[in-house]
């Protein structure tokens, strides 16, 4: 087996309705694609959280999750979250990156109260998180629903 460069993409920006909506919705799939880099993996539901012009998310079982290798391996997919399907890219966030507080803080405030609050803000998670961006709009106009 081989190792594949990640693909290679030009990021978007989200707009502000866009990540308003984002903010709020609690229904995020994430589809990284497969190591073919043109078939979408099963879409995987995850919680997200929105820092500045960015969505952010995190994978609960840490680096060892499925969807946040391939996320980082292949470096693109799709996104389902708040009625939208976008095509995206995904950065992996450095675990020092001085952004995790801002992160943290975010998924604390939207998701207080959840008994898998947490583990989110764990060590173990910050060491998953993912920026995601839509591509460039160039090549990337908002798909229709699902």
């Amino acid at each position: 087996m081989t190792t594949r460069e990640p693909l290679k993409h030009r990021a978007g920006r989200w707009t502000k309705e866009e990540l308003t909506r984002i903010a709020t919705a609690d229904d995020l799939h994430v589809a990284p694609f497969r190591e073919d880099g043109v078939t979408y993996g099963t879409p995987t539901w995850v919680w997200c959280v929105v820092v500045g012009e960015a969505v952010y998310a995190r994978a609960y079982h840490g680096t060892r999750s499925s969807w946040y290798r391939a996320a980082v391996r292949q470096g693109a997919g799709r996104v389902h979250v708040a009625g939208m399907v976008r095509e995206v890219i995904f950065e992996p966030v450095p675990e020092d990156d001085p952004l995790q507080a801002k992160i943290d803080a975010a998924y604390r405030e939207k998701y207080r109260g959840s008994p898998y609050l947490e583990p989110m803000v764990s060590p173990r998670a910050r060491a998953a998180t993912v920026r995601i961006l839509p591509r460039d709009e160039d090549t990337n106009p908002t798909l229709s629903q699902p």
